[in-house]
């Protein structure tokens, strides 16, 4: 395989194998030297080949991340994904008290007149687990970019109501409503709107497959797999770690505490109003909103199941503390029916059980002293229960903040086609790159040459041309010919590359560029690029610029390492995580992405090694260069 490709010179076209392989005494470190004093210069392009070899992945550490999956991705090249979630359930108060007492308080005596059994009853119980919704605000006025009439003006009026969308941003009106409160009266004449009486709509971009327009099937099933915090082969010094593939789960599965076939996806808030006091004639507090519960799964629990193990275990010592809860109540599992075809992302970060009860009380009436007049009421009151809580950054220390709780993803891919399988097992230079989020596949790269003394060779012959180096691009052509064939395929947006051995991205953050208050991921580190770049809808190539990688290689000396390849949701977060590697027939650990395992998305580009007919798609490294004579 030849390393050395090309040379462009526009006016030494003739002598470029001489002009490359020529030496120099100087080194030149600094842009500039040798040309402030008017001496002439050569500027050109370099294409090197890079050897990529596929990697196989058969698990990833699934818990502890920042994004979690659910349901069934088809994807017309690798095939179906499944992902399913087990979760703990954590106490909000350790050994709470539900109504006013404890079960041993509940008797009346003289002393205690107002003391009675107050017969908890679970009147209902939601789980609530939100999507990832669309966060891209061009123009900072509350509206998400795909719902803003003008993305790039705060001022425009999406709803025509005479209101400005950041106005009403500010009057915490319905900018997407021209009549917030319903009245007749639009928002721009009415002096009275109910600020708080609209739900928010939202743009759900994490959300895939025909099912987003259907009805789905949820299931909800006791796990009494116990999920340990702390690994016991560390000296539990250590949080355990849980893998995509095991344990099997559904052999520790038990009764059915959700079975809702009609949900469908939601893109609005739900408003849970105040009940009415009547008491109060003057106002009427049904129209105030008490809560609201944003876009994400939201189904009911049976009653039955909450009723027998939180309400009638008041006082034990299974709800004495989170410890003693987790042990008697170990998890919950969380399916789609395989038969629905919708896959979505969730923040089970903000996820959250609320049971809701009622329990009797005595009233009296105002006069504490006087029990002539008491009677008994009915009151309603509510418990929540987290599934996850913490993680993030401390911004004050800027220590990483760990969860408490432990959530596991599951995966199950259905078998790569042979045309894969044989290409992720072999071990020689890939013809085609294959690339899968999840517990899918990724790349390492090598440039210059298959073994460390030829790209030495190489880079040393570069820090003796005396070259600047102006830019150095990595290019991944996109294999339309596999991916229009297929059709219907979810291109990955972003492509990352990293060091193979300290994990740290190849992007210099002291160099890069981003776009100022944004919160998109694909508008941050635009120097670094990686994005795809698309003609017709369709992904041509991703560029990846290694400048600095390149110029630490010829100018620093640093070590020409493997490189990772992988995908990526947000470019920002180069945190890894433990991941079983196929190599040569043998699972070894190793470390993956963390923004690769959270996606279900795959894609293939071609290698160096392609026949002819696609030398011009060629994987290749591209080295633009200024030389002084």
């Amino acid at each position: 395989m030849t390393f050395y490709k090309k040379i462009a010179l526009p006016v030494l076209s003739g002598i470029m194998l001489i002009a490359f392989f020529s030496s120099c005494e100087e080194d030149i470190t600094t842009i500039g030297d040798g040309i402030i004093g008017g001496e002439p210069f050569e500027t050109g392009k370099v294409n090197f080949d890079v050897f990529a070899y596929n990697k196989k992945i058969s698990a990833v550490k699934t818990n502890d991340l920042p994004v979690y999956q659910l349901g069934n991705f088809q994807d017309p090249i690798y095939g179906k994904t499944t992902a399913a979630i087990v979760s703990q359930i954590q106490l909000s108060t350790a050994n709470p008290t539900f109504g006013k007492f404890m079960p041993s308080e509940e008797v009346a005596d003289e002393a205690f007149p107002t003391r009675i059994a107050e017969n908890e009853t679970v009147t209902s119980v939601f789980l609530f687990i939100p999507y990832l919704t669309n966060i891209k605000d061009a123009d900072q006025d509350g509206v998400p970019d795909d719902l803003d009439i003008d993305p790039l003006d705060p001022n425009s009026d999406t709803d025509g109501d005479g209101v400005s969308d950041n106005q009403e941003r500010l009057q915490n009106t319905n900018p997407l409503s021209n009549d917030t409160d319903g009245d007749g009266i639009l928002d721009g004449e009415d002096p009275t709107n109910d600020a708080t009486a609209f739900p928010k709509e939202f743009v759900l971009d994490s959300i895939f497959g025909s099912g987003v327009n259907q009805t789905f099937n949820v299931k909800v099933r006791r796990s009494t797999y116990f999920l340990r915090d702390l690994d016991p082969n560390a000296n539990f010094q250590q949080s355990q770690e849980y893998f995509s593939n095991t344990p099997d789960f559904n052999s520790f599965l038990t009764e059915t505490i959700a079975d809702v076939d009609t949900l469908t996806v939601r893109n609005k808030e739900i408003l849970i109003f105040n009940t009415d006091d009547p008491d109060t004639e003057d106002v009427d507090e049904s129209k105030t909103v008490k809560s609201t519960i944003g876009a994400g799964i939201y189904l009911p629990l049976s009653n039955a199941f909450f009723q027998e193990n939180i309400l009638d275990k008041e006082g034990s010592q299974e709800l004495l503390n989170n410890q003693n809860f987790k042990n008697f109540l170990r998890g919950l599992h969380i399916s789609i029916d395989p038969s629905d075809d919708i896959y979505m992302l969730l923040n089970m970060l903000g996820a959250s059980i609320n049971m809701n009860y009622s329990y009797q009380a005595v009233n009296t009436n105002g006069t504490a002293t006087d029990a002539s007049d008491d009677f008994v009421e009915t009151l309603e009151d509510n418990y929540v229960f987290r599934l996850i809580s913490g993680g993030g950054i401390n911004p004050q220390t800027g220590a990483s903040i760990p969860f408490t709780g432990n959530v596991v993803n599951t995966f199950v891919n259905d078998a790569y086609p042979s045309e894969i399988t044989n290409a992720l097992n072999a071990t020689s230079n890939a013809e085609r790159i294959y690339l899968k989020g999840g517990a899918g596949a990724y790349a390492e790269l090598k440039l210059f040459g298959e073994d460390n003394a030829t790209s030495q060779s190489v880079i040393s012959q570069l820090k003796s041309n005396n070259w600047i180096i102006n830019e150095a691009n990595l290019v991944f052509y996109v294999d339309r010919e596999t991916l229009d064939a297929a059709g219907g395929t979810i291109e990955p947006p972003r492509l990352y590359l990293y060091n193979s051995e300290t994990n740290a991205p190849l992007y210099n953050l002291v160099t890069e560029l981003n776009e100022p208050n944004t919160r998109n991921t694909l508008r941050k580190n635009l120097f670094f690029d990686g994005i795809l770049t698309k003609e017709n809808d369709k992904g041509i190539k991703y560029k990846v610029r290694i400048t600095d990688y390149i110029n630490n290689l010829v100018v620093r000396d640093a070590e020409n390492v493997a490189i990772g390849l992988a995908l990526t949701s947000d470019i920002a977060n180069s945190s890894v995580g433990n991941a079983m590697v196929i190599e040569n027939g043998v699972s070894v650990m190793s470390k993956i992405p963390v923004m690769s395992t959270v996606n279900p998305f795959g894609t293939v580009l071609y290698g160096s090694n392609v026949d002819a007919s696609n030398s011009d798609k060629r994987l290749q490294l591209e080295i633009s260069y200024t030389k002084a004579n």
